[in-house]
């Protein structure tokens, strides 16, 4: 039976991870900085730091892994400690490649951002463009790339860069945007609405972990859906699809988005540089790449996972507001002074 160790197990798309590999029949073994009480006989959950080397040789010590799946991750929205989240990203990177080498383990797959990037593109991005982040987040992911791709000559990593993963549970600041259509209200958009902007089926993301294994090579692959299409037409599927009442407002790009940058220095936005650099802009990696090497197939289309995500938000909204100790993903993001749109909408 093979055994692969998940950092981030208790997260969102971790939790979909493990289900994942445990239903084909691997043992997982999980850490996270958050409680799991996920059950099951080939699961095995620690609670702690992957930087805590006392915590990091008791798992080594009672595990054998055939590979790693490196998906710990802070978020620069929910940990306002930025050092932490260096230390988390770049030094926790650091910390699973020492114990991948010390173990003779030759396998991490490596959840990258689309955040390496923030600005508008024409035309689909490939794995050659020059990644030039302005956020915390998006540098520490870079740095993650690098140290990966310095061990090459001892660990054959595959580095997905992966736009929003998507799935029923998906919340954070999408959980936002699922009030507003709960209760009927406008949504309100920055600029026409033209723009374009992948998502990722999670089940599609941990099918390519799962060809990532046979890879005996380094490499960075771009995921993401095929046929992107429109925020004004992804949100009026999940609208309709829904039975929601709620409709498109849109407001001018320049002052809007002038508005959110002033609100995120004043800290009552949950939106910071990445979001209102993104939020009207066009964003959707090439995918060529892992189709012809791993033979990737998405399944899901963006409006398609945002209706099963806004389904499962609806009928389990009780539930999900009153979760505590729980990861970004997991959880609705707090609306700052979004709170004041929403009643004005």
């Amino acid at each position: 039976m093979s055994c692969y160790l998940i950092t981030g197990g208790a997260g969102f798309f971790g939790s979909i991870l493990k289900k994942y590999f445990l239903d084909l029949g691997a043992e997982c073994v999980s850490i996270d900085l958050e409680p799991d009480n996920f059950k099951h006989p080939h699961f095995t959950a620690y609670q702690g730091d992957i930087n805590d080397d006392e915590l990091m040789d008791k798992v080594f010590a009672t595990h054998k892994f055939d590979a790693i799946f490196h998906c710990a991750a802070l978020l620069a929205h929910v940990k306002k400690d930025l050092k932490r989240l260096w230390h988390a990203n770049v030094d926790g990177t650091k910390n699973v490649c020492k114990y991948a080498i010390h173990n003779h383990i030759n396998k991490i797959i490596f959840i990258s951002s689309n955040c390496l990037w923030a600005k508008n593109f024409d035309e689909p991005v490939t794995e050659t463009e020059t990644p030039n982040p302005v956020e915390i987040y998006g540098k520490s992911k870079l740095e993650g790339e690098r140290i990966l791709l310095s061990h090459k000559d001892k660990i054959n990593s595959i580095i997905f860069r992966s736009p929003t993963i998507m799935d029923e549970g998906r919340l954070g600041l999408l959980g936002i945007l699922f009030e507003f259509i709960d209760e009927n209200r406008k949504l309100p958009m920055v600029g026409d609405g033209s723009n374009r902007y992948q998502f990722i089926y999670a089940k599609d993301l941990a099918k390519a972990f799962e060809l990532a294994l046979i890879a005996d090579y380094t490499e960075i692959f771009n995921i993401g859906a095929d046929d992107v299409k429109s925020f004004n037409e992804v949100y009026e599927f999940v609208i309709k699809k829904s039975g929601s009442k709620s409709r498109l407002w849109h407001f001018p790009k320049a002052p809007m988005i002038w508005a959110m940058k002033i609100c995120f220095w004043l800290g009552i936005s949950p939106l910071g540089p990445y979001q209102y650099k993104m939020i009207a802009s066009n964003f959707i990696f090439d995918t060529a790449k892992i189709k012809e090497k791993l033979g990737f197939k998405p399944t899901l289309k963006n409006e398609e996972m945002l209706l099963r995500a806004y389904e499962f938000y609806h009928q389990n909204k009780t539930e999900i507001l009153n979760r505590k100790d729980v990861s970004a993903h997991n959880s609705v993001a707090k609306m700052g002074v979004i709170k004041v749109l929403k009643w004005l909408m």
